[in-house]
């Protein structure tokens, strides 16, 4: 029985009933005529409606009152949250009743006897069950794959079989418009500056890091990841790219259950236990969630610096093996103030280890002779805990007008710790170098919004919210000792960093929904960003305030019942992360170093977009094409030390402006009901240029454009006795950055599941890239300076098997009122911004 997709049509058929019921009261005024006009007395008829099976009220039941005489509808009324009902203003007379409600079969009351001034009691109604209804829902209510809103996608994920015993990301590739690389880094349509949701909420381990952030999240417990091409004033202006919010499977059932998920494979191993219990108004949600994965890399670097008419070539060759535990547990608590109220909140703990050990071979050469030799074995550290509390609350007046008021306090603590050891050519310990980074970052969010409807095809919504944050970075360098201890070094660099942002917004969206099918929704934000910064001994940055106004529209089209013409303008922010801003210096490669930059600058981000999406018989397609033009853009660049002959320093820099266009076209097709295929080509040219700074300290002009290009395919097939399959392939092409290119690199999957029949779970099997060891890509990069190319041998063949399992009963239970919380969408994520 599909009860859970009832509570999705539930509220669908009360406003139905409620305009019946209104309607049939606007019938009873007195008629001038007379002649149809139905008599009212001072009776009123009661009761209250069941759930035969498990002695619940009926929420939103129908009922009909019928004159015996002529067998016509004389009042009606709808039940209550409890299932109760009044009819009022009853004439004498002889009555039956008739009550319904999807899902049940009717029950018709007769004999209904009514006395002037006398009042009747029907007590306990009970409706019992409609199979018959079930199994209809069942064949008919199931979801497309993909679905379009006026300023949003929506992917829904549940069915997806490959990626069970995986991570968000390994379901994001899946996803049209998006892309993500082997790390784990999403762009959307070329762009990485994007911001990742979970249920509408941020999180300070996804300002820090939305890679890792992402394999914190199992695939299992995602239900739709909706990508946003171009929010409304609404949303924070943060996200050049746009935003996605991936939407977590929640239920509304009274009882107890505990879902376990498992999954064991040769990369990597998962286990999640989540429970909920919800009685009456008040519901509970305890949730865990683990995941160990292995792997190893061989690469090569082959580099050369130029400078004083000499050139100085370095060879690297290493190999690593990486080793992580990613973990999340929650605590969610929600309570039904009233019809019209509910009060939630949630906490949350999500922790990342990552552990890398690596070989490392450094050859240098000076004019094509070689100079020096070493190695070196680096054992690298990236640890992080967050906690993100928030408490919610939600008032609703009548439909569509509601007042809410949202709080949220995030901390994420980091570590990224590396230790040296300095070889000989024997291999013997002739050094040792150690480098402590430890950050935190903490925020405070308050926020509210209100919505109200004008009329019947208007909507008006205003907010106001205001961000407290703070990040505090230190880092030092010390040597170790022949007694094995270690001693700072002050002549390695060391430093700190303490930056201070607050940002005060507000926005006013309108909303038109005209009788010819067009949709306006038309608004704008107001953010002014205050900003102090310090770098401990070394003083003050300079970081000017700012202020912007960001306007957005969009605008959609209804042809026919199948087809949606869209199109879109917005305006956007990107500020900048804690791993751009992060001054720290890794040397843990002498020869390659990297550094953040506390100088950035925010960005601008100017998006145009149209689209056009229909359904013809059984194929679904989208096609949207955009434009952007960012200035100011935070991009990753490289550049020569005179200072270090052959090493190249990378950070982050706003290198001036990036401009880019490109389409993307998806199609899902239905080959037979239970046959799918469904997929996407992405098509983007993207043109950068700027201003970079040279290892001589001089400013030149730096341009790089090119075009990329993408696409998935994946197919699904529900076979007999609860079998399922599904194939999945994706392709990323060449992409473009300021100072050269890396090239793309596909994968694919198998997968398939047996449900248990008594569909209380299932067992599965998947495979990924089964037929090569791996993946190689490369990096190719040049400028007057250097010339730089990487190669890169990932071993991600992997073998899984999956088990879900849930053990406990619940019973059905009406939707509650959804709690609305804090959504910050204000930084780059670290990991994925190349561009």
């Amino acid at each position: 029985m599909k009860k859970p997709f009832l509570s999705t049509i539930r509220f669908a058929v009360f406003a139905v009933l409620f305009t019946t019921h209104i309607n049939t009261a606007n019938a009873q005024a007195p008629n001038p005529g007379g002649q149809s006009a139905i008599p009212t007395g001072n009776s009123k008829i009661s009761g209250i409606v069941l759930d035969s099976a498990a002695s619940k009220g009926v929420e939103f039941a129908s009922v009909a009152l019928f004159r015996v005489a002529d067998n016509k509808a004389v009042d009606g009324c709808t039940a209550d949250e409890n299932g109760k009902f009044s009819i009022v203003k009853v004439a004498p007379g002889e009555y039956k009743l008739l009550i319904s409600f999807i899902g049940f079969k009717d029950k018709s009351i007769d004999n209904i006897k009514v006395e002037k001034g006398k009042d009747i009691d029907l007590g306990s109604v009970r409706l019992a069950g409609s199979v018959q209804n079930l199994q209809e829902v069942t064949i008919t209510g199931e979801k497309s794959m993909i679905e379009e809103k006026v300023d949003r996608l929506v992917f829904n994920a549940e069915k997806d079989i490959t990626s069970k015993g995986g991570d968000a990301s390994d379901l994001l590739r899946k996803v049209p418009m998006l892309s993500v690389d082997l790390d784990g880094n999403v762009s959307l349509r070329g762009s990485s500056n994007i911001r990742v949701l979970i249920n509408n909420k941020p999180s300070t381990i996804l300002a820090s890091n939305v890679a890792d952030a992402l394999k914190q999240i199992p695939a299992d417990m995602i239900k739709s990841v909706e990508v946003i091409t171009s929010p409304s004033a609404k949303y924070d202006a943060e996200g050049s790219g746009g935003i996605i919010n991936i939407i977590t499977k929640k239920n509304n059932l009274q009882g107890l259950i505990l879902n376990v998920d498992s999954g064991v494979g040769n990369r990597g191993t998962n286990l999640g236990l989540n429970g909920s219990y919800r009685k009456g108004k008040m519901g509970f949600t305890l949730g865990g969630f683990g995941r160990a994965f292995y792997n190893k890399a061989e690469s090569t670097l082959n580099q050369t610096t130029f400078s004083g008419g000499n050139s100085y070539l370095t060879n690297q060759t290493s190999n690593a093996k990486d080793r992580g535990m990613f973990g999340q547990y929650s605590l969610g608590w929600d309570y039904d103030l009233g019809k019209n109220q509910a009060l939630s909140a949630g906490l949350r703990y999500g922790t990342r280890n990552f552990l890398q050990k690596q070989n490392l071979t450094i050859n240098q050469f000076e004019n094509n002779a070689l100079d020096a030799t070493s190695q070196r074995k680096v054992d690298r550290k990236d640890l992080s805990g967050t906690v993100d509390f928030n408490v919610d609350y939600i008032r609703t007046f009548k439909p569509q007008q509601e007042w809410s008021i949202s709080t949220l306090y995030s901390r994420t603590g980091l570590t990224n710790n590396f230790n040296t050891d300095l070889l000989g050519e024997s291999g013997s310990v002739e050094g040792r170098l150690k480098n402590e980074n430890k950050n935190h970052n903490s925020e405070f969010t308050l926020q509210t919004d209100y919505q109200t409807p004008i009329g019947k095809n208007q909507l008006v919504e205003f907010g106001a919210k205001g961000i407290f944050r703070t990040v505090d970075s230190d880092f030092k360098y010390l040597i170790g000792t022949e007694s094995g201890d270690f001693i700072f070094n002050s002549s390695q660099p060391s430093g700190s960093l303490n930056y201070n942002q607050n940002v005060a917004a507000g926005y006013i969206s309108y909303t038109l929904t005209t009788k010819n099918k067009y949709t306006f929704k038309a608004g704008t934000r107001y953010e002014y960003t205050g900003i102090t910064a310090d770098m401990g001994e070394q003083g003050k940055v300079s970081i000017p305030n700012y202020g912007n106004l960001v306007p957005s529209i969009n605008v959609s089209k209804s042809i026919s019942g199948s087809t949606t013409l869209k199109a879109a303008y917005n305006r956007r922010i990107q500020r900048p992360g804690i791993q751009q801003l992060n001054p720290n210096v890794n040397l843990s490669n002498p020869q390659s170093i990297s550094t953040g930059n506390p100088a950035l600058s925010p960005e601008l981000t100017d998006n145009f977009e149209v689209g056009l999406s229909s359904n013809i018989k059984k194929t679904y397609f989208n096609f949207s094409a955009f434009a952007r033009q960012t200035n100011n853009s935070i991009t990753q660049v490289r550049m020569a030390v005179d200072t270090l002959q052959g090493a190249i320093v990378t950070t982050y820099e706003n290198i001036g402006k990036q401009q880019a266009y490109g389409f993307n076209l998806f199609a899902n097709v239905y080959l037979t009901p239970k046959w799918t295929l469904n997929g996407s080509v992405d098509v983007l040219h993207s043109y950068l240029s700027g201003q970079t700074v040279n290892a001589e300290g001089t400013s030149e002009a730096v341009s790089n454009s090119g075009f990329n290009y993408g696409g998935r395919l994946m197919s699904q097939l529900s076979l007999p006795q609860g079998w399922g399959l599904q194939a999945f392939g994706f392709y990323r092409g060449k992409e473009i950055q300021l100072q050269g290119t890396r090239t793309g690199f596909y994968m694919y999957a198998l997968g398939f599941k047996k449900d248990f029949a008594n569909k209380k779970g299932s067992i599965g099997f998947a495979a990924e890239n089964f037929m090569t060891k791996g993946v190689r890509f490369t990096s190719d990069l040049n400028s007057a300076q250097f010339a730089q190319s990487s190669r890169t041998q990932l071993y991600n063949r992997n073998f899984k098997i999956t088990l879900n399992y849930s053990i406990g009963k619940m019973s059905f239970d009406a939707p509650k009122k959804k709690t609305k919380s804090v959504s910050n969408t204000d930084v780059v994520g670290g990991g994925g911004d190349q561009k």
